[in-house]
């Protein structure tokens, strides 16, 4: 009687979590984009999506050319991050440069498995970046993003800037999750940058519906039921 108890209180759970999707859907479907999502559009960035779309290309030139794409979505997302003044001396006696410098602690934390693959990129562009993790699979049976594990920084709601890392974005339920996972461990909401590299229109609209302060970083739009492949190709399994 227990076990049924629980199955049936857990397929209601998954039954209201359906349904509340489905209505972010549709109010979300006549809401421009937000001015929060900062979508890359540039020849060189148009130009590796190109180069990893191509069957052809084997494994070891798309990692080089995605490790690109990671570098420049991580660079874009560290933009709206806080900086300070910073004066330092240089080589040349007697001279200092006025520049700036980040603003507090910046962390990062990977979706898994798929936001690993932008791990290179964040550490060629935040070498000592303290990343976090997130396993959150999809129940097949439900569709309901389900969490499963994390590690986060002690101190990650003291710190300035947290990345939220996932390649590839389409309902946007594990988004969500993952978005609500770090505001229940007192990250603010202003302070989450979420990068990926593609993501759905409704997906991203319903995201921003729900999270409107939170900023993200995306390279393509597409559609909003494409498979995940681009770990898949990354890793070669």
């Amino acid at each position: 009687m227990i076990s049924d108890r629980v199955h049936k209180t857990l397929d209601q759970k998954s039954s209201l979590h359906q349904a509340e999707l489905r209505r972010l859907g549709k109010v979300s479907e006549d809401v421009p984009m937000s001015s929060n999502v900062i979508i890359l559009d540039s020849n060189q960035v148009r130009g590796i999506n190109t180069t990893l779309m191509e069957p052809g290309l084997d494994r070891e030139d798309f990692v080089f050319y995605f490790d690109r794409l990671a570098v420049i979505l991580i660079e874009k997302a560290t933009e709206p991050l806080l900086y300070k003044s910073s004066v330092v001396q240089t080589p040349l006696n007697g001279h200092s440069y006025n520049g700036l410098s980040l603003d507090g602690d910046i962390s990062a934390v990977v979706i898994l498995r798929g936001g690993s693959i932008l791990e290179t990129g964040l550490k060629r562009v935040i070498p000592d970046c303290s990343t976090g993790r997130m396993l959150i699979q999809t129940n097949f049976r439900t569709g309901e993003p389900e969490l499963h594990y994390y590690k986060l920084s002690p101190s990650i709601s003291s710190h300035s800037g947290v990345l939220l890392l996932d390649p590839q974005m389409s309902s946007g339920g594990a988004a969500l999750m993952a978005v609500k996972v770090l505001l229940d461990h007192g990250v603010k909401e202003d302070k989450i940058v979420f990068v990926t590299c593609t993501a759905g229109t409704q997906g991203l609209r319903r995201l921003m519906s729900v999270f409107p302060n939170i900023k993200v970083v995306v390279c393509r739009i597409v559609d909003d039921m494409e498979k995940r492949w681009l770990e898949n190709r990354y890793l070669g399994c």
